[in-house]
């Protein structure tokens, strides 16, 4: 038996298996893709299976608590657009203060001149899919004690709603100032076809 030939070393069938567990778990999210209601809904049952598991076992705080510091994080980033308007305002005033050249024309010469779609920093696949992840993390992590640290839970929760308000109001006054809205709101333009 020569080391050229597949599979002729157990490497390679553990290898070739989990290829094949790849291709069928990306498969089965493509599957998933076009359905965003059915996906949210999924993983919006994972979180109540989650909040009535912490509920009932009164413990695992401290997970629930990541965890909610880790979609607040998700959520910011899902709401920022990816080109950041203040960063590019920072970047400006630096290159007007190293003397840089200010006689050259930049087009547009204002903002509003020209239209510029909402992207997001964070698309919303992404949001969905590191969300239940995340959950599906935490609700395994209940599972075992050593992530049932004892802890003062009202504390976590104050704390929590404080920075939950103040970054989201944060988020709030991004939006007004740099005047976007990171959702469609209103009728769709059709164009071309009957009306």
């Amino acid at each position: 038996m020569s080391s050229d030939e597949p599979g002729a070393t157990p490497f390679h069938s553990v290898q070739a298996s989990f290829s094949k567990f790849q291709r069928q778990y990306q498969q089965t999210l493509d599957r998933w893709t076009p359905h965003v209601f059915q996906r949210w809904l999924a993983t919006l049952f994972l979180l109540a299976l989650f909040m009535l598991r912490i509920v009932l076992s009164q413990g695992w705080y401290i997970v629930c608590y990541g965890l909610a510091i880790y979609l607040l994080n998700l959520l910011l980033a899902f709401l920022q657009p990816k080109f950041d308007p203040s960063l590019e305002d920072d970047l400006l005033a630096d290159e007007i203060e190293e003397g840089g050249d200010q006689s050259v024309p930049v087009l547009p010469s204002q903002r509003d001149d020209e239209f510029r779609p909402f992207v997001r920093r964070l698309p919303e696949w992404q949001f969905w899919l590191s969300a239940t992840r995340a959950t599906l993390i935490s609700l395994f992590c209940t599972v075992s004690e050593v992530f049932d640290v004892p802890v003062y839970w009202p504390i976590l929760v104050v704390y929590f709603c404080v920075l939950f308000a103040l970054t989201m109001r944060r988020q709030i006054q991004h939006m007004i100032k740099y005047k976007y809205i990171p959702f469609d709101i209103g009728r769709k333009a059709r164009y071309g076809g009957s009306k």
